[in-house]
């Protein structure tokens, strides 16, 4: 993209969008003088003298000028625009209007409107947020906008990205854990392991065995030939498969999975490892309402809890000014 921002790419275009006015201009003055074919006796010819199938003939008739007019309007509303607006290349126009201007006011004006609604909550623990119906309302609309996109608008996760609705965590699932889960992302990798742990077949008697783990229906001699092979993974997931949150590791022995637990999808994992990314957000949203957003994703994971600040939100809803919603 650095190509683009040499100064020939500004003439090009400046050039380019000139050269498109003039041409429609001057095909309208051409279209705009109608040269009028005359038979041998002098008066003038209703067609133009093409035919086609026998009976279809093209009338020698010019276009209306109030039509014509509308285009010669429409060239010097172009003219105008691209003098006062951008569009000539790096020239920003009589009135200095950018996009990227217009979106920063907006933005300056939205945390004028909206940035005491987080600030309120700013000092408040992540517990208490969570527990507040309002509150919950707000972060359920950050979740949906920011988050739904890969976690699904339920927030029970998609292929290769986590159900937050369960107490199954990566990295943890403390309120601050979540919180800086959200600020500063998540960046998860697992290298292929399938030449460390040797040949398909090992492969495949390894994939036995951690679904051994989490009592999942398996082939138990394949398992107990796979068990030693794991040796290869416990420094991540542990000995016993729990795996390890300081380094985001996922517990091998529980029935939750991000990619599925089914012996194909297993050894494809331990062959071709597995590379997740999580964006970091305290630029797009900001601390305040990161804030707010994880005490909503705080709430989902404690069932009991959401209930009843669920039940709290409705009532509130329900008792707000038609107006205010």
């Amino acid at each position: 993209m650095s190509d683009f921002s040499a100064g020939f790419w500004d003439w090009y275009i400046a050039v380019l969008c000139v050269l498109a006015v003039a041409g429609c201009a001057l095909l309208l003055w051409s279209q705009s003088s109608v040269t009028v074919k005359l038979d041998p006796q002098g008066k003038a010819q209703a067609t133009t003298g093409h035919v086609w199938d026998e009976d279809l003939t093209e009338l020698n008739t010019p276009m209306p000028r109030w039509w014509m007019w509308l285009f010669y309007i429409t060239i010097v509303f172009a003219i105008v625009y691209l003098v006062l607006y951008p569009g000539l290349g790096s020239y920003g126009g009589r009135f200095g209007w950018r996009s990227a201007g217009a979106y920063e006011q907006e933005v300056k004006q939205a945390k004028l409107d909206y940035g005491p609604v987080f600030a309120a909550y700013a000092g408040k623990p992540i517990e208490a947020v969570a527990a507040d119906p309002l509150a919950r309302l707000v972060g359920e609309r950050l979740f949906l906008n920011t988050c739904a996109q890969c976690h699904a608008a339920d927030a029970r996760g998609n292929k290769g990205f986590p159900d937050l609705t369960d107490v199954d965590w990566l990295h943890g699932g403390a309120p601050a854990r979540i919180e800086e889960t959200i600020l500063h992302g998540r960046h998860g990798q697992m290298p292929p392991m399938g030449a460390a742990v040797g040949s398909d077949r090992d492969v495949e008697n390894l994939a036995h065995y951690v679904r051994s783990l989490s009592d999942l229906p398996t082939d138990p001699v394949k398992a107990a030939l796979g068990k030693p092979k794991f040796a290869a993974c416990a420094a991540c997931h542990g000995a016993d498969g729990h795996g390890n949150q300081a380094i985001g590791a996922p517990k091998l022995s529980d029935q939750v999975w991000l990619y599925g637990a089914d012996i194909a999808t297993i050894m494809e994992t331990i062959n071709k490892g597995r590379n997740n990314s999580m964006p970091a957000f305290s630029d797009i949203l900001g601390p305040e309402k990161v804030h707010v957003l994880a005490a909503y994703v705080y709430g989902l994971s404690h069932p009991a809890n959401s209930n009843a600040v669920s039940n709290a939100a409705s009532n509130a809803v329900a008792a707000a000014p038609s107006g205010s919603r």
